[in-house]
Protein backbone atom coordinates (compact mmCIF):
# COMPACT_ATOMS: atom_id res chain seq x y z
CA UNK A 1 0.00 0.00 0.00
CA UNK A 2 1.34 3.27 -0.69
CA UNK A 3 1.86 5.84 1.76
CA UNK A 4 0.24 8.71 1.20
CA UNK A 5 2.26 11.19 3.48
CA UNK A 6 5.80 9.82 1.78
CA UNK A 7 4.14 10.05 -1.66
CA UNK A 8 2.79 13.75 -1.21
CA UNK A 9 6.10 14.65 -0.53
CA UNK A 10 8.34 12.80 -3.25
CA UNK A 11 5.60 14.66 -5.28
CA UNK A 12 6.96 18.18 -3.88
CA UNK A 13 10.27 16.98 -4.25
CA UNK A 14 9.49 15.87 -7.33
CA UNK A 15 8.15 19.69 -8.96
CA UNK A 16 11.33 20.67 -6.63
CA UNK A 17 14.01 19.40 -8.87
CA UNK A 18 12.22 18.94 -12.38
CA UNK A 19 14.07 22.48 -13.59
CA UNK A 20 16.92 21.75 -11.84
CA UNK A 21 17.13 18.30 -13.40
CA UNK A 22 16.71 19.84 -16.58
CA UNK A 23 19.70 22.48 -16.62
CA UNK A 24 21.72 19.47 -15.77
CA UNK A 25 20.62 17.51 -18.84
CA UNK A 26 22.60 20.49 -21.03
CA UNK A 27 25.45 21.28 -18.77
CA UNK A 28 26.25 17.09 -18.45
CA UNK A 29 27.04 17.58 -22.50
CA UNK A 30 30.32 18.96 -21.71
CA UNK A 31 32.96 17.84 -18.92
CA UNK A 32 35.20 19.86 -16.81
CA UNK A 33 38.38 19.88 -14.70
CA UNK A 34 39.38 22.10 -11.50
CA UNK A 35 42.74 21.34 -9.63
CA UNK A 36 42.77 21.83 -5.44
CA UNK A 37 46.07 21.44 -3.32
CA UNK A 38 45.25 21.23 0.30
CA UNK A 39 48.57 21.64 2.72
CA UNK A 40 48.23 18.53 5.05
CA UNK A 41 49.15 19.04 8.71
CA UNK A 42 52.62 18.18 9.95
CA UNK A 43 52.79 14.40 10.68
CA UNK A 44 49.56 13.50 8.60
CA UNK A 45 49.33 9.70 7.87
CA UNK A 46 46.91 8.77 4.80
CA UNK A 47 46.81 5.19 6.30
CA UNK A 48 43.12 5.79 8.00
CA UNK A 49 42.01 7.64 5.44
CA UNK A 50 42.77 4.92 2.67
CA UNK A 51 41.36 2.30 4.96
CA UNK A 52 37.73 4.22 5.65
CA UNK A 53 37.60 4.83 2.28
CA UNK A 54 38.70 1.06 1.11
CA UNK A 55 35.94 -0.16 2.69
CA UNK A 56 34.13 -1.79 -0.15
CA UNK A 57 36.61 -4.44 -2.25
CA UNK A 58 33.99 -4.14 -5.21
CA UNK A 59 35.32 -0.23 -5.54
CA UNK A 60 31.95 0.80 -6.96
CA UNK A 61 32.21 4.35 -5.39
CA UNK A 62 35.88 4.46 -4.38
CA UNK A 63 38.83 3.13 -5.50
CA UNK A 64 42.39 2.79 -4.21
CA UNK A 65 45.18 3.94 -6.25
CA UNK A 66 48.84 3.76 -6.51
CA UNK A 67 48.86 7.51 -5.23
CA UNK A 68 45.94 7.87 -3.20
CA UNK A 69 42.16 8.10 -3.68
CA UNK A 70 39.53 7.95 -6.27
CA UNK A 71 36.05 8.74 -5.53
CA UNK A 72 32.66 9.88 -7.25
CA UNK A 73 30.68 12.03 -5.40
CA UNK A 74 28.29 14.89 -6.23
CA UNK A 75 28.95 18.12 -6.34
CA UNK A 76 26.19 21.00 -6.72
CA UNK A 77 24.11 17.59 -7.56
CA UNK A 78 26.56 16.83 -10.74
CA UNK A 79 28.82 13.92 -10.71
CA UNK A 80 32.00 14.22 -10.08
CA UNK A 81 35.28 12.28 -9.31
CA UNK A 82 37.80 13.29 -6.62
CA UNK A 83 41.38 11.94 -7.72
CA UNK A 84 43.62 12.55 -4.82
CA UNK A 85 47.24 12.02 -4.81
CA UNK A 86 49.44 12.51 -1.55
CA UNK A 87 52.32 14.24 -1.42
CA UNK A 88 54.95 14.88 1.95
CA UNK A 89 53.27 18.13 2.57
CA UNK A 90 50.48 17.49 0.32
CA UNK A 91 46.96 16.05 -1.20
CA UNK A 92 46.92 17.03 -4.53
CA UNK A 93 43.59 16.41 -6.16
CA UNK A 94 42.26 16.64 -9.66
CA UNK A 95 37.93 17.21 -9.68
CA UNK A 96 36.44 15.85 -12.60
CA UNK A 97 33.15 16.86 -13.32
CA UNK A 98 30.00 15.87 -15.88
CA UNK A 99 29.20 19.09 -16.94
CA UNK A 100 30.00 22.84 -16.40
CA UNK A 101 31.64 24.42 -13.84
CA UNK A 102 29.89 26.37 -11.35
CA UNK A 103 30.07 29.03 -8.86
CA UNK A 104 29.01 26.53 -6.02
CA UNK A 105 31.30 23.98 -6.88
CA UNK A 106 34.63 25.44 -5.40
CA UNK A 107 33.50 25.49 -1.89
CA UNK A 108 31.40 22.58 -1.89
CA UNK A 109 34.48 20.94 -2.94
CA UNK A 110 36.93 21.93 -0.85
CA UNK A 111 34.57 20.85 1.68
CA UNK A 112 34.27 17.28 0.51
CA UNK A 113 38.38 16.85 0.45
CA UNK A 114 38.18 18.65 4.19
CA UNK A 115 35.97 15.77 5.41
CA UNK A 116 37.72 12.97 3.17
CA UNK A 117 40.73 13.65 4.28
CA UNK A 118 40.13 13.77 7.55
CA UNK A 119 40.75 17.26 8.39
CA UNK A 120 38.20 18.47 10.24
CA UNK A 121 39.11 16.88 13.68
CA UNK A 122 42.56 17.91 14.70
CA UNK A 123 43.95 15.10 17.14
CA UNK A 124 46.11 17.40 18.83
CA UNK A 125 43.85 18.60 21.47
CA UNK A 126 43.05 15.55 22.99
CA UNK A 127 46.66 14.08 22.85
CA UNK A 128 47.80 17.37 25.26
CA UNK A 129 44.62 16.22 27.23
CA UNK A 130 44.98 12.84 27.92
CA UNK A 131 48.85 13.35 28.59
CA UNK A 132 49.06 12.51 31.94
CA UNK A 133 45.94 9.83 31.41
CA UNK A 134 47.54 6.27 32.29
CA UNK A 135 44.90 5.09 29.97
CA UNK A 136 44.63 7.09 27.17
CA UNK A 137 47.89 8.58 27.43
CA UNK A 138 50.12 5.54 26.23
CA UNK A 139 47.63 5.01 23.60
CA UNK A 140 47.71 8.27 22.01
CA UNK A 141 51.63 7.89 21.47
CA UNK A 142 51.47 4.88 20.14
CA UNK A 143 48.56 5.81 17.76
CA UNK A 144 49.60 9.54 17.08
CA UNK A 145 48.82 9.59 14.03
CA UNK A 146 44.73 8.92 14.04
CA UNK A 147 42.72 11.06 12.33
CA UNK A 148 39.17 10.35 11.91
CA UNK A 149 37.50 10.47 8.50
CA UNK A 150 34.42 11.68 7.27
CA UNK A 151 32.08 11.05 4.41
CA UNK A 152 31.52 12.91 1.45
CA UNK A 153 28.23 14.20 3.00
CA UNK A 154 26.49 14.43 5.99
CA UNK A 155 23.44 12.58 4.52
CA UNK A 156 25.97 9.80 3.57
CA UNK A 157 26.89 9.59 7.07
CA UNK A 158 23.53 9.77 8.38
CA UNK A 159 22.85 6.72 5.80
CA UNK A 160 25.49 4.72 6.36
CA UNK A 161 24.84 4.77 10.52
CA UNK A 162 21.27 3.47 9.65
CA UNK A 163 22.61 0.52 7.42
CA UNK A 164 24.97 -0.12 10.07
CA UNK A 165 22.66 -0.02 13.31
CA UNK A 166 23.32 -3.62 14.98
CA UNK A 167 25.20 -5.50 11.90
CA UNK A 168 28.72 -6.23 11.00
CA UNK A 169 30.46 -3.92 9.28
CA UNK A 170 31.08 -6.45 6.18
CA UNK A 171 27.03 -6.68 5.68
CA UNK A 172 27.00 -2.80 6.15
CA UNK A 173 29.15 -2.77 3.20
CA UNK A 174 27.22 -4.81 1.41
CA UNK A 175 23.75 -2.99 1.85
CA UNK A 176 25.86 0.76 0.87
CA UNK A 177 26.75 -0.74 -2.22
CA UNK A 178 23.38 -1.66 -2.86
CA UNK A 179 22.15 1.54 -1.83
CA UNK A 180 24.29 2.98 -4.32
CA UNK A 181 23.22 0.84 -7.29
CA UNK A 182 19.98 1.63 -6.62
CA UNK A 183 19.83 5.08 -6.00
CA UNK A 184 23.11 6.69 -7.20
CA UNK A 185 24.10 8.08 -10.38
CA UNK A 186 27.40 6.66 -12.48
CA UNK A 187 30.15 9.45 -13.24
CA UNK A 188 31.18 8.91 -16.69
CA UNK A 189 34.52 7.03 -15.78
CA UNK A 190 32.65 4.44 -14.13
CA UNK A 191 33.05 5.20 -10.22
CA UNK A 192 29.25 5.12 -8.72
CA UNK A 193 28.14 8.51 -6.64
CA UNK A 194 26.66 8.09 -3.45
CA UNK A 195 22.84 8.57 -3.77
CA UNK A 196 21.37 12.64 -3.11
CA UNK A 197 18.24 12.79 -0.87
CA UNK A 198 16.08 13.36 -3.61
CA UNK A 199 17.30 10.77 -5.91
CA UNK A 200 17.25 8.30 -2.78
CA UNK A 201 13.58 9.19 -1.57
CA UNK A 202 12.18 7.63 -5.03
CA UNK A 203 13.55 4.82 -4.36
CA UNK A 204 10.64 2.18 -3.47
CA UNK A 205 10.72 0.47 -0.73
CA UNK A 206 10.53 -3.17 -1.97
CA UNK A 207 13.40 -2.41 -3.80
CA UNK A 208 15.57 -2.39 -1.03
CA UNK A 209 13.66 -5.02 1.26
CA UNK A 210 14.16 -7.64 -1.76
CA UNK A 211 18.18 -6.78 -1.97
CA UNK A 212 18.25 -7.86 2.36
CA UNK A 213 17.36 -5.01 4.07
CA UNK A 214 15.24 -5.42 6.77
CA UNK A 215 11.64 -3.65 6.52
CA UNK A 216 12.73 -0.75 9.24
CA UNK A 217 15.90 -0.32 8.29
CA UNK A 218 14.79 0.35 4.32
CA UNK A 219 12.03 2.89 5.85
CA UNK A 220 14.46 5.23 7.91
CA UNK A 221 16.74 5.46 5.14
CA UNK A 222 14.03 6.54 2.79
CA UNK A 223 12.06 8.43 5.64
CA UNK A 224 15.44 10.52 5.98
CA UNK A 225 15.84 10.96 2.54
CA UNK A 226 12.40 11.90 1.70
CA UNK A 227 12.63 14.42 4.95
CA UNK A 228 15.77 15.91 4.07
CA UNK A 229 14.87 16.38 0.00
CA UNK A 230 11.66 18.00 0.88
CA UNK A 231 13.22 20.45 3.55
CA UNK A 232 11.60 19.32 6.19
CA UNK A 233 14.56 18.15 7.87
CA UNK A 234 17.64 20.50 7.65
CA UNK A 235 20.91 19.12 8.52
CA UNK A 236 22.83 22.04 7.69
CA UNK A 237 24.25 23.60 10.92
CA UNK A 238 24.45 27.49 10.93
CA UNK A 239 23.21 29.96 13.28
CA UNK A 240 19.19 29.10 13.60
CA UNK A 241 20.11 25.46 13.13
CA UNK A 242 22.89 24.45 15.54
CA UNK A 243 24.13 21.43 16.15
CA UNK A 244 21.54 20.78 19.27
CA UNK A 245 18.38 21.62 17.43
CA UNK A 246 19.53 19.14 14.40
CA UNK A 247 20.26 16.29 17.01
CA UNK A 248 16.75 16.73 18.68
CA UNK A 249 15.29 16.75 15.37
CA UNK A 250 16.94 13.80 13.91
CA UNK A 251 15.78 11.83 17.36
CA UNK A 252 12.52 12.60 16.55
CA UNK A 253 12.09 10.38 13.37
CA UNK A 254 11.19 6.96 13.71
CA UNK A 255 14.42 4.48 13.88
CA UNK A 256 16.69 6.66 14.91
CA UNK A 257 18.31 6.56 18.13
CA UNK A 258 21.38 8.48 19.89
CA UNK A 259 23.92 5.85 18.66
CA UNK A 260 22.88 6.69 14.88
CA UNK A 261 22.69 10.43 16.11
CA UNK A 262 26.38 10.10 17.59
CA UNK A 263 27.67 8.14 14.54
CA UNK A 264 26.17 10.57 12.40
CA UNK A 265 28.01 13.94 13.98
CA UNK A 266 31.22 11.80 14.09
CA UNK A 267 31.40 11.11 10.29
CA UNK A 268 29.37 13.65 9.02
CA UNK A 269 29.87 16.80 11.02
CA UNK A 270 33.59 15.61 12.50
CA UNK A 271 31.93 16.90 16.17
CA UNK A 272 34.32 16.85 18.35
CA UNK A 273 32.47 15.38 21.54
CA UNK A 274 30.34 12.52 20.53
CA UNK A 275 29.63 10.04 23.12
CA UNK A 276 29.70 6.19 21.61
CA UNK A 277 28.76 4.66 24.74
CA UNK A 278 25.84 2.29 22.75
CA UNK A 279 28.55 1.35 20.30
CA UNK A 280 30.02 -2.69 21.34
CA UNK A 281 33.44 -1.92 20.01
CA UNK A 282 33.67 0.96 21.80
CA UNK A 283 32.64 -0.67 25.35
CA UNK A 284 34.87 -3.67 24.46
CA UNK A 285 38.04 -1.66 24.08
CA UNK A 286 37.02 0.42 27.11
CA UNK A 287 36.95 -3.08 28.86
CA UNK A 288 40.73 -4.30 27.39
CA UNK A 289 41.75 -1.02 28.26
CA UNK A 290 40.91 -0.66 31.99
CA UNK A 291 42.10 -4.75 32.33
CA UNK A 292 38.43 -6.11 32.76
CA UNK A 293 37.67 -9.29 31.85
CA UNK A 294 34.05 -7.99 30.76
CA UNK A 295 32.93 -4.96 28.54
CA UNK A 296 31.12 -2.49 30.93
CA UNK A 297 27.56 -1.89 30.25
CA UNK A 298 26.24 1.62 28.64
CA UNK A 299 25.44 3.63 31.49
CA UNK A 300 29.08 2.19 32.99
CA UNK A 301 30.54 2.86 29.60
CA UNK A 302 28.80 6.72 28.94
CA UNK A 303 30.18 7.76 32.65
CA UNK A 304 33.70 6.25 31.60
CA UNK A 305 33.69 8.64 28.66
CA UNK A 306 32.29 11.68 30.13
CA UNK A 307 35.45 12.38 31.90
CA UNK A 308 37.36 12.85 28.18
CA UNK A 309 34.01 15.48 27.52
CA UNK A 310 34.66 17.66 25.48
CA UNK A 311 37.30 15.36 23.59
CA UNK A 312 35.19 12.21 23.47
CA UNK A 313 35.07 11.36 19.71
CA UNK A 314 38.79 11.48 19.86
CA UNK A 315 38.75 8.76 22.88
CA UNK A 316 36.22 6.57 20.97
CA UNK A 317 38.44 6.78 17.82
CA UNK A 318 41.26 5.69 19.57
CA UNK A 319 39.62 3.07 21.44
CA UNK A 320 38.27 1.51 17.79
CA UNK A 321 41.89 1.52 16.78
CA UNK A 322 43.23 -0.14 19.67
CA UNK A 323 41.13 -3.18 18.91
CA UNK A 324 42.98 -4.16 15.64
CA UNK A 325 40.02 -5.50 14.27
CA UNK A 326 37.33 -4.86 11.78
CA UNK A 327 35.09 -3.50 14.10
CA UNK A 328 34.50 0.20 13.96
CA UNK A 329 32.30 1.87 11.52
Amino acid sequence: MRDPVRYKLIMAIEKKTEKKTARKTISQQMSSEMAISLKLPPGYDSTDVLSFHGRDQQQLAEAITDSGLRKGVLIDDTPAVVDIAFGKKSADCIIHVDGALSDAMQAQANEVLTSLLGLRLDPRPFAAFVMSDPLFGPLTKKQKSLRIVQSSSIFEALTWAVMGQQINVSFAVSLRRTFIELAGRRHSNGLWCYPSPADAARVPLEALTTRQYSRSKAETILRLATMVASGELDLVEHPSNPIESICAALLAVKGIGPWTVNYALLRGFGHADCSLHGDVAVRTAIGKLCGHAVRPDMPAAEEFLRRYSPHRTMAAAHLWASLKVESAY
